[in-house]
C-alpha cells in the first residue's frame, strides 16, 4: 500500500511535548537526517539534533537532543517565525503543517496575553529548540508518509511551573486554550503536557480517541527529560495502515462569521477550494443578540486539515474553527467531452460497476460558451443536457 495510506496514533496519556513526540516518530522510523534538513532550512546552523536511548520507569524510548549552535536565541513573534517557515526550503505539507502548529498556538498564546497572534512573542516557544521541534515533528510524519494522524486523552498534569512570566499553575493557561475541545485528564503531578507539544496534537490530529483500526507496521517511544518513578515519562506513536475502509476519511471545519463584508465570501470560498478543500460553503444563521451571520463549512480532506485551518483564520475574521470527523464515500467520476455548437463542453459522469448514474455538463464550461456565442446561459445548458443524451450519458447507461 502507498505510503500515502499510512495513519498514526499518538498515545498522549503520560502527556505530550514536541521533543518527545519527535523522539517517538523517529523510534516509529522516521529519517533522522530528512528531519535535520528541514530543521536546517528553517533555522541554519542553529541546533544539532541527536538520538539516544534511555530508560523511563524501565521502559526503553527514545531521547531526542536538541543542543544550540549559537548563544542567547532571540525571543520571536508568530510573524517573524512565520516568515523563516515561509522561506524554507520545506516540501510543501512540511511547511503547511508547521505553519498549522504554530498559527494554533500563536492563537492561544494571544488570546491569554491579550494580544494580536502577530505580536505573541513567543518566549521558551519561539526559543530554537521549539522550532526544531514543531519544524521537525512535520518532517517526520512526512518522511513516514503519514497522511492521517489522531491521539488519546491527553495527560496535563497539576502543580506550579516558573515560566518567562513568572510562577503559574499547571495547566497552563496556553494549555488550557489549546485543549478546548479535546479530552484531556490530570494524569500526575508536574507539567505533564507543553504548550508546543498540545498545539502539535490538536493541530495536526483529525480525531481524538482509541487506537484505530490498523495493519500496524511500526511502534515509537519518546521519552520525555525526567524519569518518574512508577510512570514512564513517554508518548507512544502507532504506526499503521487502515483496514475496512469504506470510503475516505475527511473532516468538516467550520467557524460562526457575524462581522465579515459579505461582499468577501465568493473569495474565501473560491481561496479556501484553491487550498485544497474538497468543498466550502456558507449556510446562514441567527447568533445570540439576533445578529445575522454565516456559518463556514469546509470539508477538508484529512492531509489537508492543517493548511485549510489556516487559511480559515487568514482569509476570515473567525478567531476559532470546530471540527468533526466524517467517511466521506463518493462515486468514481470521468469526463467526457462532448460536441456543442461549433466547440466541445466537458460533462462530469458519475458511475460504480461500470454503469453511469449522473452526468451532468460542468456549468462553468457552458456559461463560458455562452459568453463566447452571446447566447442565454440557460439556452446553452439545454442545449449541452441534449448533446449529452445524444452520446448516451443518461443514467443506467453502461459507461463509454
Amino acid at each position: 500500500m502507498a505510503a500515502a495510506a499510512r495513519l498514526a496514533w499518538v498515545d498522549a496519556t503520560s502527556g505530550v511535548a514536541g521533543d518527545m513526540l519527535l523522539g517517538a516518530l523517529i523510534d516509529a522510523g522516521a529519517s533522522l537526517p530528512a528531519i535535520r534538513a528541514a530543521v536546517e532550512s528553517v533555522i541554519p546552523a542553529a541546533v544539532a539534533l541527536s538520538v539516544d536511548e534511555v530508560s523511563r520507569a524501565g521502559l526503553r524510548a527514545a531521547r531526542l537532543r536538541v543542543e544550540p549552535l549559537i548563544e542567547s536565541p532571540p525571543h520571536r513573534t508568530w510573524r517573524s517565525i512565520r516568515a523563516l517557515i515561509e522561506d524554507a526550503e520545506l516540501p510543501e505539507p512540511v511547511r503547511d503543517r508547521a505553519l498549522a502548529v504554530f498559527g494554533r498556538l500563536a492563537q492561544a498564546e494571544g488570546r491569554v496575553h491579550g494580544v494580536s497572534a502577530d505580536e505573541v512573542h513567543f518566549h521558551e516557544v519561539g526559543a530554537w529548540d521549539s522550532i526544531a521541534d514543531v519544524v521537525g515533528v512535520c518532517a517526520a510524519l512526512h518522511s513516514l508518509g503519514i497522511s492521517r494522524l489522531s491521539a488519546s486523552a491527553v495527560a496535563l498534569g497539576s502543580g506550579r511551573v516558573r515560566t518567562a512570566h513568572g510562577e503559574i499553575p499547571v495547566p497552563v493557561p496556553a494549555v488550557l486554550e489549546l485543549s478546548a475541545g479535546w479530552q484531556v485528564v490530570s494524569g500526575g503531578a508536574g507539567e505533564l503536557a507543553t504548550p508546543t507539544g498540545l498545539a502539535l496534537v490538536t493541530a495536526l490530529a483529525s480525531e481524538c480517541g482509541a487506537l484505530p483500526p490498523m495493519s500496524l507496521e511500526s511502534t515509537g517511544v519518546g521519552a520525555g527529560t525526567r524519569d518518574t518513578p512508577g510512570r514512564p515519562n513517554v508518548v507512544r506513536v502507532v504506526v499503521g495502515t487502515p483496514v475496512a475502509e469504506g470510503g475516505r476519511d475527511e473532516l468538516v471545519l467550520e467557524a460562526n462569521v457575524d462581522d465579515l463584508d459579505p461582499r468577501l465570501w465568493p473569495g474565501v470560498l473560491a481561496a479556501l477550494l484553491a487550498e485544497g478543500a474538497s468543498d466550502a460553503w456558507l449556510v446562514p444563521i441567527l447568533m445570540k443578540k439576533g445578529r445575522p451571520a454565516h456559518t463556514l463549512c469546509v470539508l477538508a480532506p484529512v492531509e489537508r486539515a492543517a493548511a485549510l485551518r489556516e487559511a480559515m483564520f487568514r482569509e476570515t475574521s473567525t478567531i476559532g474553527v470546530r471540527e468533526t470527523a466524517v467517511r466521506k464515500t463518493a462515486l468514481e467520476r470521468t469526463w467526457v467531452h462532448v460536441p456543442l455548437l461549433g466547440a466541445t463542453v466537458p460533462v462530469k459522469v458519475a458511475h460504480r460497476d461500470g454503469e453511469i448514474l449522473q452526468a451532468t455538463p460542468e456549468f462553468d464550461d457552458v456559461a463560458a460558451l455562452a459568453r463566447k456565442l452571446g447566447m442565454p446561459v440557460r439556452t446553452v445548458l439545454e442545449a449541452a443536457v441534449a448533446a449529452a443524451v445524444d452520446q448516451h450519458l443518461i443514467p443506467g447507461a453502461e459507461l463509454p
